[in-house]
Order: structure tokens, then sequence, then C-alpha cells
């Protein structure tokens, strides 16, 4: 199956990082090259470091990018971006696009075992290395399953679903994705079978993020995606759902804070500045049109910011 992914809000993407060509980026979530290939169409001198921790990612981006000498195609977690970049000599950069996320094609691909409509090996690994989601359904105890599923899924069933998954799994091991989703759309009243969508949407979220850990991953690579920017530089970040999106508006709006000292105070004794400006005050998400015309973006956001340099932040 070939590795795509269609990127959603592309124009805004691009047009946000306002590509130099001779200038130098880090796409840290290369998926199969989208993002990539449309940055590496404008440089000239420039440099492109595409990250992915994916391995179907990673050669797919290579085959997009193989005409662009201008890229290199690394296989690394992006909270490892920092280390990446000073190992192949790019620092510092211009400009961080990090578009978080399952993929299309990890979504699309039955083998891969994150989707509760095609049955399928329980898996949901992005880096196929580590503990899969059929380690920790049939491992964990009902309530660290609850904590789970309450944390990362906002589900609000979720202790009736760790039960009757733990009931479950005493007859035999659970296997597959539509084991488990039928384990979750029984474990659930009536009412919300009935509403849109599948019961088992939030608990095959909140899995996938637990096995990959990508809130943790998120917060290291905010942090390092600013660390590698120079002065004026960009970070943009695409998020898919609230969880992911907390995490960016509240790093982007610390890193915009300045004096934190009491109103009353006459004069600042803090000496805090401001590391950078928002580049969109509530960020931007897709349009009318592209909703309609890819179901899957609806939750997406769009937000970005640009690295003040020192005398930026100054009174």
């Amino acid at each position: 199956m070939e590795f795509y992914h269609k990127p959603v809000l592309f124009d805004e993407t691009i047009e946000s990082l306002k590509i130099q060509p001779d200038g130098i980026y880090i796409d840290g979530t290369a998926g199969g090259g989208g993002h990539s290939l449309a940055i590496a169409k404008r440089l000239t001198t420039g440099k492109l470091l595409a990250i992915d921790q994916d391995p179907d990612a990673i050669r797919a981006a290579g085959d997009r990018l193989k005409e662009y000498p201008c890229a290199t195609v690394y296989r690394t977690n992006f909270s490892e971006m920092d280390k990446a970049a000073e190992k192949f000599g790019l620092l510092p950069v211009d400009g961080v696009l990090l578009d978080i996320g399952v993929s299309s094609f990890q979504l699309d691909n039955p083998e891969r075992g994150f989707s509760y409509h095609t049955d399928a090996p329980l898996d949901m690994r992005m880096s196929r290395e580590g503990v899969s989601a059929r380690d920790l359904v049939n491992t964990l105890s009902a309530r660290e399953l609850e904590e789970i599923l309450r944390r990362y899924g906002e589900e609000s069933n979720a202790r009736r679903i760790a039960v009757r998954i733990v009931r479950a799994r005493e007859k035999a091991p659970i296997e597959t994705t539509l084991q488990l989703a039928e384990i979750v759309k029984e474990s659930v009243p009536a009412a919300v079978r009935r509403k849109p969508g599948h019961p088992a949407r939030k608990t095959f979220q909140a899995l996938r993020i637990k096995v990959n850990g990508e809130l943790d991953r998120l917060s290291e690579g905010l942090d390092a995606a600013f660390s590698v920017l120079r002065p004026g530089g960009r970070l943009v970040v695409i998020t898919f759902h609230s969880l992911e999106d907390r995490i960016v508006k509240k790093r982007m709006a610390d890193w915009c804070t300045g004096c934190i000292c009491p109103p009353d105070f006459p004069v600042c004794i803090c000496g805090r500045k401001p590391k950078a400006e928002l580049i969109y005050k509530k960020g931007l998400v897709p349009t009318k049109k592209e909703m309609e015309e890819n179901p899957r973006c609806h939750s997406a956001r769009l937000r970005a910011c640009k690295k003040l340099k020192e005398t930026e932040g100054a009174d």
C-alpha cells in the first residue's frame, strides 16, 4: 500500500513558514512527504531535514524527495529533532513544521491496527517498535485502563469499558481491532450507540496516544523545535484533537508572555521578556470546502509563532 497522507491546511501551512530559498527547515513529521516536497521545491541553496519515526513514512518520503539534493531524510521521533539537526550540521533553522497525529496511510492500512473499521492485529505502534495496544488491553488492570481512557480519550464511559475489557480477556486474549471495537460497543449505553460516529473512537484514540507516548513526545518536540530556531524563525504546528491543541496553545502562550509581576508593582522586577510572538491569535481551522472534501480534518487547528530576537522582547 502506497504511503499517502493528504495534508490538512496545506496552503496555510506553507504560507505560515514564510520559506526563504536559502533557509534551513525541518519537517518533523514527514509522513508521505507532501509538506516536505512543497518545502524542497521552494529552496535553492537552502536545506531541508525531513524526519519521521515510521519506517514506512521514511521510505515514502525518501522516494518523493530523491530528486532534491537539498533534502535529507532521517528516521527519528520529532522530539529528537535538535539532536538530528546537530548531527547533520543544520543549526540554527528558519522554520519547523509539526503535523501531529496519525496519518491517512496509518489509518487506512489495516495491518497497522489503528482503525476500528477493519479487522487487523491490535497494534497502533507508529514506530513499529515497543509495547502495542494488544499488550495494554491484555495486561493492564481495569483501573489502569480506565485512567488511560479518561486521560487520553476523555471517555465518559471509561470505567464500564475497562471492566468489560478485563472480563472479555479472561475468556481469551483480545487480539484484533474489531474484537476490541465490539467490546467497547457492548460496554456503552444504548443512547451512546445511537449517536453519530463509532462508540470505540475515543477508546482507540486513547490507546494510540498511550502506546506512542504522543503527548509527552509533543511537549518534548515543542521545546526541541523552539530551541533550534534562529531569531525570526517560525514554528508551525497542526493538531487534530483538543488534548494536543491545549499543549501547543499553552506552550506558545508561555513563550509569548513577558513580565509576570503583580499589576500593582510600579516597575518590573522579574525581568521576564517574551521569547516569541503569535502569528495567529486564535489559530487557523480548515475551510468548509476542505472539511467537505476531507472529513478527517474537521478538528484540525494550525498554530504558529515567531521566535523573537532578545532585543525585541525588551521594554
